[in-house]
């Protein structure tokens, strides 16, 4: 009978550390060719969109995540895992943790293949579940010595500085503006719903490292050009996903879908990543198909491990 994993089980199951190990194993394992993930699909319906991703880690597994954009105040993702031996359906989750916490992790491989070996200071803007995730994992992989966070919402940022000094142990500070969060920051994370900049890449120090969640399409992007042109090592998590887009990835259009790079290959050592103390390093995830289901399957066997 295939195992019914709720946000529950996942926050039980899934720590940081597991996550973003989970997500390099993935990465790794869609350079290589063994990770099957292509681009999302989506089925109009009228009002809103239901939306498929879907992997096959060849020989082992394969599934998909379904969402849709409705809007609705009870929507929920699905994750379902099939054994690729006998296509049973090994595994079911239905929630938000799931895809959020995948997220993360790809963030935090991000930062720790990215960022500088001495980053310790981390700016937010954003103080949603993706905002969260992300600082979750980054302090898995770097010695956080201070988080300062902003967002439109006073009582939200203020709300999520104490969840991240409470569960992290961080220290960690609201702040009332955008430049006020990012200045002189070793790393950076963009997690917004903004359909226009909210950084001015004029305000990062050098050596810092971006990490991109939100909105980042040419037509609607919280980062502008200016990043990207700032930008010494330009990244993401899959470069066909980037440009299947509709439209394209702001980062996978001229003049930089040549600079842009496979995160995959980078952990691989295939094509280089950071190289100096000072360059500016940016990372567009777009959300590595399949990575919801390598992340269940993970569970499951932790789960194994457990019993």
């Amino acid at each position: 009978m295939a195992m019914l994993v709720t946000d529950r089980e996942v926050a039980a199951a899934l720590d940081a550390p597991a996550t973003v190990a989970a997500m390099r194993d993935a990465l790794l394992a869609a350079h290589a060719g063994r990770l099957v993930a292509p681009p999302r699909a989506a089925a109009p319906l009228g009002g809103g969109r239901m939306v498929l991703t879907a992997g096959h880690l060849t020989g082992e597994w394969y599934g998909f995540r379904s969402y849709d954009t409705f809007g609705l105040p009870e929507s929920e993702q699905l994750v379902v895992l099939h054994d690729a031996r006998t296509g049973a359906v090994r595994a079911v989750a239905v929630g938000e943790e799931l895809g959020s916490r995948r997220t993360g992790g790809l963030g935090g491989v991000a930062v720790d293949a990215l960022a500088r070996p001495d980053a310790a200071t981390l700016g937010v803007i954003g103080s949603g579940r993706q905002a969260w995730t992300q600082v979750w994992a980054t302090a898995a992989v770097r010695p956080l010595r201070e988080v300062a966070v902003h967002s439109r919402s006073a009582a939200r940022r203020e709300a999520f500085a104490a969840r991240v000094q409470a569960e992290l142990g961080v220290p960690a500070r609201a702040v009332d503006q955008a430049r006020a969060a990012v200045r002189d920051r070793d790393v950076v994370v963009l997690a917004t719903t903004s359909t226009t900049p909210v950084l001015d890449a004029a305000d990062l120090a050098p050596g810092t490292h971006v990490n991109t969640v939100g909105f980042k399409q040419a037509d609607r992007h919280e980062f502008g050009t200016d990043l990207l042109d700032a930008a010494d090592v330009l990244v993401t998590d899959s470069p066909a996903q980037a440009a299947a887009y509709s439209p394209p990835m702001l980062a996978a259009v001229e003049p930089y879908a040549g600079r842009l790079r496979d995160l995959g290959a980078v952990l691989a050592g295939a094509v280089r990543g950071r190289t100096g103390a000072d360059q500016v390093s940016v990372f567009c995830s777009t959300g590595l198909a399949g990575t919801e289901v390598f992340l269940l399957d993970r569970l499951v066997l932790l789960g194994a491990a457990a019993v």
